[in-house]
């Protein structure tokens, strides 16, 4: 996503009464759909582990537009608490000042920029930490886990750079789509997301397990609906320039109907904000503010992360990646 853009496997069903029903790619409808509620899960990390056995896998986690490594901590912690070899790319905050390269091209002011070569800082640091946990892990399948705008771009890192050793994509509060064009806004990728619509959509990639994580937390309104909040007001302005609708349910930053994928296992989370920034956690019996990662979310669908080898029918190989 370019600077000042977006306002900063398919094999499981919820956890039913402590119970773990897994489906495989052999008897899994595509883009099986699931909704948690904000309920406390049966499930913990502290007890998943256990049910997976010692199943070795490496995560690979991806920040949003305007996030860095260090936001991204705690989450990878929880990862490895779970047995998983996690490692964030190395992405700091000002590295996002990058994208405003794309300025001079002519496409940009078009809306219809590629995302290569203005990303290609960002598809590099992804494919630094792949090959640093291949090492790690001689070789076990790798998961990447992608945040906000870290969705896109590994869609378009994987049709890039191809699927060796990657099994699994799990994006998680990711604008996939670029706004209808009846709606008539901009798009804030400057045609990014139509050009990876257009060249790799849905679940593009058939050796691949997709899963997209959205987060129901408020609602969006119009700027004159009467009877809306000054939040929902102020939500609802950056969900019509994502979705071209400003009363839909989200996670603050994201609409549902953009962060889903067709094909993909579909995880709707009640209750979950967009970010780790301004996530607030629930102390003393006070509401808080979870987000995706948080320690009470997490487990409602890290079950999509990793799975037992035995559970999965994907095979980890190779996609040649055409030119881009």
């Amino acid at each position: 996503m370019l600077a000042g853009s977006f306002r900063c496997c398919h094999c499981h069903k919820p956890f039913l009464s402590g119970t773990r029903t897994i489906r495989t790619s052999a008897n899994r409808p595509p883009g099986h759909h699931a909704v948690y509620s904000s309920s406390k899960s049966s499930t913990s990390p502290a007890n998943s582990t256990a049910q997976r056995g010692k199943q070795k896998r490496a995560v690979v986690i991806m920040p949003g537009l305007g996030n860095a490594k260090n936001d991204y901590k705690a989450l990878a912690e929880l990862l490895m608490k779970e047995g998983l070899t996690a490692e964030i790319a190395s992405v700091n905050r000002i590295d996002w000042l990058r994208n405003a390269a794309g300025v001079v091209d002519i496409n940009y002011w078009k809306g219809t920029l590629n995302p290569q070569p203005t990303v290609n800082w960002y598809l590099k640091r992804i494919d630094d930490a792949v090959n640093s946990v291949k090492i790690q892990t001689d070789g076990a399948p790798v998961t990447l886990l992608a945040h906000s705008a870290g969705g896109w771009l590994s869609r378009v890192y994987l049709l890039s750079k191809g699927t060796t050793g990657i099994d699994r994509l799990v994006t998680i509060g990711s604008p996939h789509l670029p706004p209808p064009q009846e709606a008539k806004v901009m798009d804030q990728t400057r045609g990014i997301l139509t050009y990876v619509e257009q060249n790799c959509p849905g679940r593009f990639h058939s050796n691949i397990e997709y899963v997209t994580v959205a987060g129901k937390y408020i609602q969006g309104a119009g700027l004159r609906d009467k009877g809306a909040t000054i939040p929902q007001k102020i939500v609802g302005a950056g969900y019509q320039q994502v979705c071209g609708n400003a009363r839909v349910w989200g996670d603050g930053i994201i609409p549902i109907e953009a962060a889903h994928l067709e094909g993909a296992d579909q995880v709707t989370l009640d209750g979950v904000y967009h970010s780790p920034l301004g996530a607030v956690l629930a102390v003393d019996g006070k509401v808080g503010r979870p987000w995706y990662g948080s320690p009470e979310v997490l487990p409602k669908w890290i079950q999509h992360i990793s799975c037992d080898e035995s559970d999965s029918m994907v095979e980890v190989g190779d996609t040649l990646p055409p030119n881009l």
